[in-house]
């Protein structure tokens, strides 16, 4: 806690779902011990769920939120399953049948959307709260970006400068310019400065166009911060 400024946790569903999809059991309970001992240290401590809605827990969202309450946090955020990229510790890219075990089907979009409306109505307050912390829109987004893949329309449009104001450092110190894009250098072999100024960061920056870069159109997260007004 003295060196971070906030802490984002995965949830994936209530105390039975989080367990099976995690595969720990257990894993819940751990998870609600982890964040009354940081309220033990201090009680107004910045705790995020971040839950990914995919065709295993979406019939759970409403618990998912009620959840989340239970175990204390101050927010949470939902986002689509990336089942397309080789982020998160992938050495390569899931099969066709690995993404379908995650991605809603065709057939299931339409209970999606009667879960989203649910949400909207039955949530309404946490959404003004912004315990809910995505608005509305972003929340029906969800929903276009699984029905995207079945060219019912396009991937929701996503403002993102994530490459050009962050960086990813992996466990085994890969440095990437998010988490979805491929790493560019490692910072057991080279500083960071030096990597994410070397010839081919800059190169990858430049050359970026997030409108039609594949993985930039089917990302399912985006950072999009503003300059700041009196940059030190």
């Amino acid at each position: 806690m003295k060196w971070v400024d906030d802490i984002i946790v995965s949830l994936d569903g209530d105390e039975r779902l989080h367990d099976e999809i995690r595969n720990i059991p257990g894993a819940f309970q751990k998870l609600k011990e982890g964040i009354e001992a940081v309220r033990f240290i201090n009680p107004y401590f910045q705790i995020t769920g971040r839950t990914v809605i995919h065709r295993l827990n979406f019939r759970y969202w409403p618990a998912i939120i009620n959840s989340a309450k239970e175990i204390g946090l101050d927010r949470i955020s939902f986002l689509p399953a990336d089942t397309s990229s080789n982020a998160f510790n992938r050495e390569i890219a899931w099969a066709e049948d690995r993404q379908h075990e995650i991605r809603l089907s065709e057939n299931e979009l339409l209970e999606l959307q009667l879960v989203i409306n649910k949400i909207l109505v039955d949530y309404s307050n946490d959404f003004n709260t912004g315990f809910i912390a995505e608005s509305p829109l972003k929340t029906q987004k969800i929903y276009n970006y699984y029905a995207a893949y079945y060219g019912l329309n396009e991937f929701p449009y996503k403002k993102c400068n994530a490459p050009w104001v962050s960086t990813v450092i992996e466990a085994d110190g890969t440095v990437r310019p998010c988490f979805f894009h491929n790493g560019y250098g490692n910072i057991k072999s080279a500083s960071l400065d030096e990597i994410i100024n070397s010839e081919k960061a800059i190169a990858f920056r430049k050359n970026l166009d997030t409108d039609k870069n594949e993985t930039c159109k089917k990302c399912v997260c985006y950072l999009n911060l503003s300059p700041l007004k009196n940059p030190v």
